[in-house]
């Protein structure tokens, strides 16, 4: 593909469409976006419109999107500690909940407070607005000590 061996890139990154979320066209736009190529001169790579491109890079960063979800749902429920937070909770009491429910369950935390406060922040997004928690929240921490976050309903 114009100079491009884009089955090469493919290969290199481990791409197997029997066992992705993406269609092939979909990881071949992923895998050129990825290393700068523009959309329009994809698009004169894979005869087709710049509109087109745009459209399936679309298209593959949702999958991509859903597909991270999916891991973090299954890791959230196969976590043997899952701490609820709720609406609410000061922020600064969320790593004692943690670390209280971690040493119940002999799962060992390699974060620190402020760290894992960190965390949870980032991952919760706009459900944490200051210190306050907004949303519903569950922590789940996994058996090798990394911590998933989800908002959940009430």
């Amino acid at each position: 593909m114009d100079g491009f061996d884009v089955d090469a890139a493919l290969s290199e990154v481990g791409f197997d469409p029997e066992e992705s979320v993406l269609t092939r066209r979909q990881a071949e736009v992923l895998v050129l976006r990825e290393r700068g190529v523009r959309q329009s001169r994809i698009a004169k790579m894979l005869g087709t419109s710049r509109a087109n491109v745009s459209s399936v890079e679309s298209s593959a960063r949702r999958n991509v999107e859903k597909a991270r979800e999916t891991v973090a749902f299954a890791e959230a429920l196969a976590a043997p500690v899952q701490i609820a937070v709720e609406r609410g909770t000061d922020l600064y009491d969320v790593p004692k909940q943690v670390y209280d429910a971690c040493d119940e369950a002999g799962v060992k935390v390699n974060r620190t407070a402020p760290e894992l406060m960190k965390a949870v922040s980032d991952a919760a997004g706009d459900a944490i607005q200051g210190r306050e928690v907004r949303e519903p929240l569950l922590v789940g921490v996994t058996t090798g000590g990394k911590v998933q976050v989800r908002r959940t309903a009430e």
